[in-house]
């Protein structure tokens, strides 16, 4: 298992947090990066500066408290829009610039921002160039494999990506049309790599120790990133890693070790949006996390307060006391 570098930054080892909007925010990725992620990706921000001082926007700003290196993940279609988006991220702290041409969204596609720039290739090249000639730091870049079926054309992008000063280049095994239905295509991925020699890292459907280990051996890529699956498990970065190291399985993680972890979280989601928000936003994460654990009836109550304190109160009560 091997390090690799992006840019002047030296990522210990290959299992990275996938960038996911509404969900890897700044608690989410701390959490990860605890439990083994070597590097995380913030949530995708607009190029557009005049959303700079909503709140969504200046809570997917914020990196207080985050292991380096900072990697913002930037959206949008216009080049020189996209540069000074870049330029004012790295002002603020960003220590590596990733440009999103993966979100497969209707309502981001249909702006021609995220996987839909695909079908552009000289766009694509353009924008590439613009961003990492206005900034002095590395920019990387997360692609799909093409727009769809008929057009999978990952390797020119890869290739066009490297030549414009991309550093590192994250693969989706899918296209945009498939958003997240089929399966991940590593093919493609594989091929993509062959072809340039910037850092490529493969993302899409890796949900065990055995798969990463799988698709690293089959892409021969340099990491890979977890993203969905990292949803109510972020003990999987630690997981993988131990397998690529050692061979060793480890033991899932105890109902209480589940709902320890889980209560902490969703105290530092309180914290970070404030207990109205907070407590809105913990209930998708309170779902994942008890998933499997046959506590449906608690989870389905618990899905129904909207009140912080009530939320807490209501898990140590019901859960933390009796797994104790």
């Amino acid at each position: 298992m091997k390090a690799l570098n992006i840019g002047p930054y030296t990522i210990e080892h290959p299992v990275m947090l996938a960038p996911m909007a509404g969900v890897t925010d700044r608690p989410f990725r701390q959490l990860c990066r605890s439990l083994g992620a070597s590097y995380a990706v913030s949530e995708m921000l607009s190029c557009d500066l005049s959303l700079l001082k909503t709140a969504k926007t200046q809570y997917r700003m914020n990196h207080d408290g985050e292991p380096g290196p900072i990697a913002v993940q930037i959206a949008g279609s216009d080049p020189k829009q996209l540069a000074l988006a870049a330029q004012l991220n790295v002002d603020h702290g960003a220590q590596i610039i990733d440009i999103n041409m993966g979100c497969p969204q209707k309502k981001v596609a249909k702006k021609n921002c995220g996987s839909a720039l695909m079908s552009n290739p000289e766009l694509v090249a353009d924008i590439c160039h613009h961003v990492v000639n206005s900034v002095n730091v590395p920019v990387t870049l997360k692609t799909r494999l093409g727009t769809d079926e008929e057009h999978k054309n990952i390797i020119e992008i890869a290739q066009l990506a490297e030549q414009a000063g991309i550093t590192a280049l994250f693969i989706h095994g899918r296209t945009k049309a498939q958003k997240y239905r089929g399966h991940s295509e590593y093919e493609l991925i594989a091929a993509a790599k062959q072809q340039i020699k910037i850092p490529v890292i493969a993302n899409g459907d890796i949900d065990s120790p055995e798969k990463a280990r799988w698709v690293l051996d089959k892409t021969q890529c340099d990491a890979i990133m977890i993203g969905r699956a990292a949803q109510g498990n972020p003990w999987i970065f630690g997981q993988i890693k131990t397998f690529l190291q050692s061979g060793q399985i480890l033991a899932k993680p105890s109902t209480k070790e589940i709902t320890q972890v889980m209560y902490k979280h969703i105290e530092n989601l309180h914290d970070f949006y404030g207990p109205i928000t907070g407590c809105r936003i913990a209930r998708k994460h309170i779902k994942w996390f008890l998933k499997g654990l046959n506590l449906d009836p608690i989870a389905r109550t618990l899905m129904t307060i909207d009140n912080a304190e009530e939320q807490l109160l209501f898990i140590h009560q019901n859960i933390l006391q009796k797994v104790a």
